[in-house]
């Protein structure tokens, strides 16, 4: 994957390259050993590829017997001192929440419809909502979350980078609009005052990063 040049894609490129220490502040879980992405080649890990970046085995809850082949590509990998497993996905601009899930095949339409009945009933969803619409993309980090942390034992932190200020893109200019987005997201996938504490919302200020600056939002 070659160098991006504009979108959340390119911030977190900067981010984690150059200025990881603003994402160490904004994630607040210590020090963080960035696997991805690295230059020169910025590769977005998926599938057990991750697990393997990460050096993970997962020994009670296999990854291919939970969610079909071409799963998340993560935006970002790392780790921290203590061994708990980072994972991100960054967004510049609020269009970027929604995503329908794409699969045809049945047999991997079944592996994630009972992925998600397993998240939805450990985070005590509302019933008889559809995590396949409108916000797939979040619903499946969330998932993958939890066969990491919750059916494996192995410390995780997946966390929602969202990028304040990034006006080539036409994003939120303030926290405060993210968080309102973020709201609606909750309610419609049932979550709302139920999240697990192993997932975060991050923000970061980039209306200056054509200068360099880079700020965590707290």
């Amino acid at each position: 994957m070659s160098a991006a040049t504009k979108g959340s894609q390119f911030h977190l490129q900067k981010l984690v390259n150059r200025f990881p220490g603003v994402l160490d502040t904004a994630i607040d879980k210590g020090s963080i050993v960035w696997v991805s992405p690295l230059a020169p080649d910025y590769v977005e890990y998926h599938d057990g590829e991750f697990l393997d970046e990460l050096g993970i085995k997962l020994t009670k809850t296999a990854l291919s017997g939970f969610w079909p082949s071409s799963g998340p590509r993560w935006d970002a990998l790392g780790k921290t001192e203590d061994g708990t497993i980072i994972l991100v996905e960054a967004k510049s601009h609020i269009a970027e929440m929604f995503s329908y899930c794409k699969a045809t095949d049945s047999a991997s339409l079944s592996k994630i419809k009972i992925a998600f009945d397993n998240t939805q009933k450990a985070f005590k969803s509302k019933p008889g909502l559809d995590w396949t619409k409108p916000f797939y993309q979040y619903a499946n980090r969330l998932t993958h979350a939890y066969l990491l942390q919750e059916l494996n034992g192995v410390k995780t932190c997946l966390v929602f980078l969202h990028f304040v200020g990034d006006s080539e893109m036409g994003g939120p200019n303030t926290k405060e609009e993210w968080e309102a987005a973020i709201v609606v997201l909750h309610e419609a996938l049932g979550i709302t005052g139920r999240v697990p504490k192993y997932v975060r919302d991050v923000f970061v200020d980039v209306s200056e990063a054509s200068k360099g600056i880079y700020k965590p939002i707290l």
